[in-house]
């Protein structure tokens, strides 16, 4: 269901699908999925969105999207107008008495988001939650509803700060070498948690960021403070968890289902990480 709302404000989209398979240009956007994953993919890049996050993409940007479920998955996704955060970004950044004078900017600077997946968060997700609450109650109210576009776009605003101020922290000497290797290597990050099922290789994950295998690897290490081959098992270990609580397969198709070439390279990267042998953990868990 679509609730369209003033042109110059954006739309919400909320629905619930097995199989949904597209493609398209949109407006800025937040995707948020329930209860099973959506995949997307821009050019060679790949993000994969949940229960545990969010999706900011940039007004105007070319992607896909691929659902494939045994169950429903519900899709909350906010759609903002273009301008509409150039224009609450100028409402935050001037003075009251510039304000007076030039409530709507005279002239725009775009506003580019950093386009990754953002971990459920104190600022953000409350509104996405109380908006999705709503939608599914049936308690739309089209002027309430617009003021909650607000209230996000000020809280995506804050968020989209705090990240400029994660990319002050990596080592490089020009700002905008530090910002565009900020983006290069969460799409890194981003590839290797859409794929971490498959045997991806440093070199794949390298080409994908736009950086030698080394560079990659060192400062994959100083953002994230482990490797990519570490945060690809970290990302195993953990589905193999959720399974071994959550499903009756056995250990063996487990360690295959999660991207693990042996049983005993899995068994053993298991135990270093959560202690105990899988089959332990599974019994613990019960």
């Amino acid at each position: 269901m679509i609730h369209q709302l003033p042109a110059d404000v954006g739309y919400m989209l909320h629905e619930r699908a097995h199989v949904y398979h597209g493609a398209g240009t949109g407006f800025l956007s937040i995707k948020s999925f329930y209860n099973g994953n959506a995949h997307y993919a821009i050019g060679p890049r790949r993000f994969v969105v949940d229960d545990s996050s969010y999706f900011v993409v940039n007004d105007g940007q070319a992607y896909s999207i691929d659902i494939e479920a045994g169950r429903p998955i519900e899709s909350f996704c906010l759609f903002f107008a273009p301008g509409f955060a150039e224009d609450i970004q100028h409402s935050l950044a001037s003075a009251t008495d510039r304000l007076l004078t030039e409530p709507l900017p005279y002239r725009r600077s775009s506003v580019v988001f950093f386009e990754r997946t953002y971990s459920h968060d104190r600022l953000v997700s409350p509104v996405l939650t109380r908006m999705r609450v709503a939608a599914n109650e049936n308690h739309m109210d089209r002027n309430w509803l617009i003021e909650q576009f607000h209230v996000i776009m000020q809280r995506l605003l804050d968020v989209h700060t705090n990240a400029y101020r994660e990319v002050e922290a990596i080592p490089a000497m020009r700002a905008a070498t530090r910002e565009e290797l900020y983006r290069r290597i969460h799409y890194a990050r981003e590839y290797a948690a859409a794929l971490f099922t498959t045997p991806i290789t440093l070199e794949e994950i390298a080409r994908v960021a736009g950086l030698s295998p080394n560079h990659l690897l060192r400062t994959f290490k100083q953002v994230f403070d482990q490797t990519p081959y570490q945060y690809v098992i970290a990302r195993r270990v953990a589905y193999a968890q959720e399974l071994l609580r959550l499903t009756d397969q056995s250990v063996t198709d487990i360690c295959f289902a999660v991207g693990f070439a042996s049983l005993g390279a899995f068994s053993w990267w298991f135990r270093q990480r959560v202690g105990v042998s899988p089959t332990s953990y599974r019994w613990q868990s019960r």
